[in-house]
């Protein structure tokens, strides 16, 4: 045994992921919820505390190279924001890792958030405030993938026998119930709090806290 397949047997046995009580797994990466992972951490992936000027960050490659450890195939969706170079580069490098066919993208939509005086300088101090004919506000990119994410994993259903996904939304609730219903195994990879009607209709919930080593870097914050 190389060190890439103890690699795998060790990854495997840890989440409980074997190849046999769950064959031909793709895994649906909802990047919007991913992202946030670990926006709010304290603690880097190697368990020291970061440093005032840094964050943690989700490594594309790193994430791959985890997935592609149990599943055939992994597919990526999250939205570009035309207005921001820096999405396009990023969409790039999406593309570049995961591969043209198997990224998949939408432009985002801008939406205004109207602030009170209660809230304005919490929310200031994190977006750009600009200010119209009805008041002050920030702008909130939104980028949903549910439909795009539920109609793919209903076609492609004869292509596997395990769903992994990745994400924390609790509209997924009837799309994994669904897949279990179609005698399918489900993997829930996710963060922080899940609603019990996820957890229901999951073979197997990953936290996302447990494999932070895996798949995060820390990165410095913007303007540091």
């Amino acid at each position: 045994m190389d060190l890439r397949e103890f690699k795998i047997k060790t990854t495997r046995d840890t989440l409980g992921i074997s190849a046999e009580t769950f064959p031909r797994i793709i895994a649906f990466i909802d990047f919007a919820n991913v992202n946030k992972w670990f926006e709010r951490d304290e603690f880097a992936e190697d368990g020291t505390l970061l440093p005032a000027d840094q964050r943690l960050s989700i490594d594309l490659q790193k994430l791959k190279y985890f997935l592609y450890i149990f599943a055939e195939d992994a597919r990526f969706y999250y939205g570009t924001d035309n207005d921001n170079i820096r999405s396009g580069k990023f969409m790039g490098a999406a593309r570049h890792i995961f591969g043209d066919k198997s990224v998949f993208t939408k432009p985002v939509q801008k939406i205004k958030h109207y602030l009170d005086d209660g809230d304005e300088k919490s929310m200031g101090a994190m977006r750009a405030i600009k200010k119209d004919s009805v008041g002050r506000y920030i702008t909130i990119p939104k980028s949903n993938f549910d439909v795009e994410i539920t109609l793919d994993v209903i076609r492609l259903a004869e292509r596997y026998d395990t769903l992994c996904l990745l994400s924390g939304d609790a509209d997924f609730a009837p799309l994994l119930r669904y897949v279990r219903n179609l005698g399918k195994k489900t993997i829930l990879i996710k963060a922080g709090f899940i609603q019990d009607n996820l957890r229901r209709f999951s073979d197997i919930v990953v936290n996302a806290q447990d494999i932070k080593a895996q798949i995060a870097v820390k990165k410095q914050k913007p303007g540091s």
